[in-house]
């Protein structure tokens, strides 16, 4: 892409992160499902417009890259809430600051994705082996997710940056008014509030998931461009979400199994470009494997379409059948 549509999305986004630090800034609040289903409405027919923007000026090819990243970005990002969830809870965020501690999230997770992607293309640009270690890596997180089910307490602990912060810092028992720091009124002296140790949570976990997310989309695409926006359009509407989704977020038993299988998936797509574009020398002699098959952008839509949404309707079938048995078992 040329430098003019970089820096007109880039532009963009700092236009809409300004609009969402203005609303947040301005009147801290917990959302109406009502306005929180209208922003996240807003930021997925946004990326879907953009996507035929993709289609028109790129082609087909990279309109469908572009859709299939941002799908697996946006499950990826959901599996995040459920650790958000859990910060908020460890933490007892009020209601009032959560919006403020999600956007904070969110602009750190754009920061760390942006200087991944960065990393990961010049990595793919001077080393194509490079694919295997995704690949292998992907699986490896695949089988990871399937050994921890849905037990979202395993993926949040207090890490050694929170537990020297904790010593490190006087930190008041009051969030006060949502932000850093706070002046005790009796005494004058300035404390942080717990919103710093949150603050230093949020941003550990979002690049724990960095991690994961950067090397699955570049299983997708490898145009920096469309990893980029596919990532900032999967982050953009998370903070809505996490008050639209509310306690369908306990619902989704499944989400994880889905999840592995899409990561395991691409995986293999990865592995299999790699074989079929091998360079090294003491693999094959440096040659390819070209009955190493390969897989289109239009099959691995339709897999991840498949998979999250078989994923999804088992989870609220489950859900709602261990609801009705409580109630029968209440009524007993």
């Amino acid at each position: 892409m040329s430098a003019w549509v970089w820096i007109a999305t880039l532009a963009a986004l700092v236009v809409m992160l300004a609009v969402d630090l203005l609303i947040v800034g301005r009147r801290p609040h917990e959302p109406s499902m009502r306005e929180a289903g209208t922003w996240v409405g807003f930021y997925v027919g946004l990326a879907l417009l953009f996507g035929v923007g993709v289609w028109v000026f790129a082609g087909g090819t990279a309109a469908g890259e572009f859709y299939t990243g941002w799908l697996t970005e946006y499950s990826l990002s959901v599996d995040n809430l459920f650790v958000f969830v859990i910060i908020m809870a460890r933490f007892a965020v009020p209601r009032v600051f959560q919006q403020k501690v999600l956007l904070i999230g969110i602009v750190l997770a754009l920061v760390m994705r942006g200087a991944f992607i960065a990393a990961g293309a010049a990595l793919i640009a001077q080393f194509s082996w490079v694919f295997y270690i995704f690949g292998a890596f992907l699986v490896y997180t695949a089988i990871t997710l399937l050994r921890q089910g849905q037990n979202d307490e395993d993926d949040f602990k207090e890490n050694i940056l929170i537990r020297w912060a904790k010593k490190a810092f006087p930190i008041s028992s009051s969030f006060g008014d949502g932000k850093l720091t706070t002046t005790v009124a009796v005494t004058g002296k300035k404390l942080f509030t717990p919103m710093l140790i949150v603050m230093i949570a949020i941003g550990t976990t979002d690049l724990i998931f960095a991690l994961d997310s950067i090397p699955a989309i570049f299983g997708i695409t490898k145009e920096p461009y469309l990893v980029f926006t596919a990532n900032v359009f999967a982050l953009m509407g998370l903070r809505q979400l996490y008050f639209l989704l509310g306690g369908l977020l306990e619902r989704l038993v499944f989400l994880n199994i889905g999840l592995a299988f899409v990561l395991a998936f691409i995986g293999v797509k990865l592995v299999l470009e790699a074989l079929h574009t091998n360079t090294i020398s003491f693999v094959n002699g440096g040659h390819g494997f070209h009955w190493a098959p390969e897989i289109p952008i239009w099959l691995s839509l339709l897999v991840i379409i498949g998979t999250l949404g078989i994923a999804t309707a088992a989870s609220l079938v489950k859900s709602s059948r261990d609801k009705k048995k409580e109630l029968v078992g209440a009524r007993v």
